[in-house]
């Protein structure tokens, strides 16, 4: 396993007076089979009247907080120690058939599928269209597996849409992102997701962190990986399979999952309204440094 110490710190800055602001956070590591974490620890700066932690309606970990006192500065930092393993070895030809795993989705009521289910449907940033399913047609070909479709597709944007972070925000519909052929990977993974859809499958948002390797004879530096997001597609029986098509590849230990959702929408890192404020400015900054280092 891969040990990680990450810090994420998140500060707005006000032209004006905030009297009152909500805040919803996804900050906090999700638990699965392939990570192991330490409690995080989460600093408000002002402190909140109110904060509240429960779990959300797609299992992840979230905090509600309300700071009640003026303020001009808010600053959200959050520290974790996980350990990461990586996913086990899968031969992407030894899975079914796409259309097979399309076919079942929607009508077996085993567990996994059932809860898979209602990833197949549109959401704000990521629904269907038959645009898309046009494009995923020649990744998805008759009688081709599923996930050596979804890889030559992940490869397929990779290839075919330039990385380009002045492009969109983060309210960019799919469609432009699309028609423009640049975005983050915030945008690739919504597009992937409205593709995948597009055919009948289930596929899901994944927040989290990736870790970033230095150019050779480089120090890495401090504050410089960022959020990362990528996709995770229903195989069937095999399971959930992390798709990054950022980097044309299946997540491995570099990859550090937080939340998951249908879109950014359902898992955006931080969140709120506020009363007052003005105009405002957003600096995130975060470290994902490798314990042994």
């Amino acid at each position: 396993m891969t040990r990680y110490a990450i810090t994420h710190v998140t500060t707005y800055e006000y032209t004006e007076s905030v009297s009152l602001c909500q805040n919803v956070a996804h900050l906090f590591v999700r638990e699965c089979s392939r990570q192991q974490s330490e409690p995080s620890i989460l600093s408000i700066s002002p402190g909140p009247a109110v904060i509240e932690e429960r779990v959300d309606y797609f299992g992840n970990p979230v905090h509600y907080f309300t700071i009640q006192e003026p303020h001009r500065e808010l600053t959200v930092r959050v520290e974790h120690r996980i350990a990461v393993e990586p996913p086990p070895d899968i031969v992407p030809g030894a899975t079914p058939a796409w259309e097979r795993v399309r076919d079942r989705l929607g009508h077996d009521r085993a567990t996994d599928w059932f809860d898979a289910y209602q990833f197949m449907f549109d959401s704000r940033f990521a629904a269907a269209d038959p645009r898309y399913a046009e494009f995923a047609a020649v990744s998805f070909t008759p009688g081709r597996s599923i996930l050596d479709a979804a890889l030559h597709l992940v490869n397929r944007i990779h290839t075919g849409f330039v990385y380009d972070p002045r492009a969109t925000t983060v309210t960019t519909p799919v469609a432009e992102v699309f028609e423009k052929r640049r975005g983050v990977c915030q945008d690739f993974a919504h597009l992937l997701l409205a593709c995948l859809r597009s055919l009948g499958l289930a596929a899901r948002y994944v927040s989290g962190y990736l870790s970033t390797l230095p150019p050779p004879g480089r120090p890495r530096l401090i504050g410089a990986d960022a959020t990362h997001a990528w996709v995770s597609l229903f195989c069937g029986d095999y399971g959930w399979v992390d798709l990054d098509p950022t980097n044309d590849q299946i997540p491995q230990e570099r990859h550090i999952l937080l939340a998951w959702g249908r879109d950014y929408d359902d898992v955006s890192p931080l969140k709120g309204v506020i009363l007052g404020g003005g105009q405002h400015a957003i600096k995130v900054s975060v470290d994902v440094a490798v314990e042994d280092d």
